[in-house]
């Protein structure tokens, strides 16, 4: 089974207000950046990511979670984070029940999390020597 078919089990077994909620976030990420890819990972959570993870989604007892790992280096000028604020790098958005999504809100902390991994990736990548810029080697 792959990454999609474990998230849409895993809703439709959330017959209540999570599960709506949940399909609701699923749906807003993936329409923020169409290479958003879906992954199950940790015996059980889905989770989003392009050149690294976006967001990883859980429903629990009272809530529908959804964690950003570098959520504390992007901007939300929409105040989306509620929760996660303990620690140096996640953050966490709490959907509760009767919550309204922001959408819009909601795909620009997406995109600007894919920009964060993209950056984060260039900048790993490894520069080119001095020598190899003169030799012609890498240009």
């Amino acid at each position: 089974m792959n990454p999609s078919e474990h998230m849409d089990r895993l809703i439709a077994k959330l017959t209540d207000w999570r599960g709506k909620t949940l399909a609701s976030v699923r749906r807003t990420i993936l329409e923020a950046d169409r290479e958003i890819t879906e992954e199950w990972k940790w015996m059980g959570s889905p989770v989003w990511s392009r050149d690294g993870i976006i967001a990883v989604g859980n429903a629990h007892k009272d809530k529908v979670k959804l964690t950003f790992p570098h959520g504390a280096s992007l901007p939300d000028p929409d105040r989306l984070f509620n929760g996660g604020f303990g620690g140096n790098r996640w953050r966490a958005i709490d959907f509760f029940e009767g919550d309204q999504i922001n959408e819009r809100a909601l795909k620009n902390l997406v995109r600007a999390a894919v920009d964060y991994n993209q950056i984060k990736l260039k900048s790993k990548a490894p520069a080119a020597t001095r020598a190899e810029v003169h030799s012609g080697k890498k240009r």
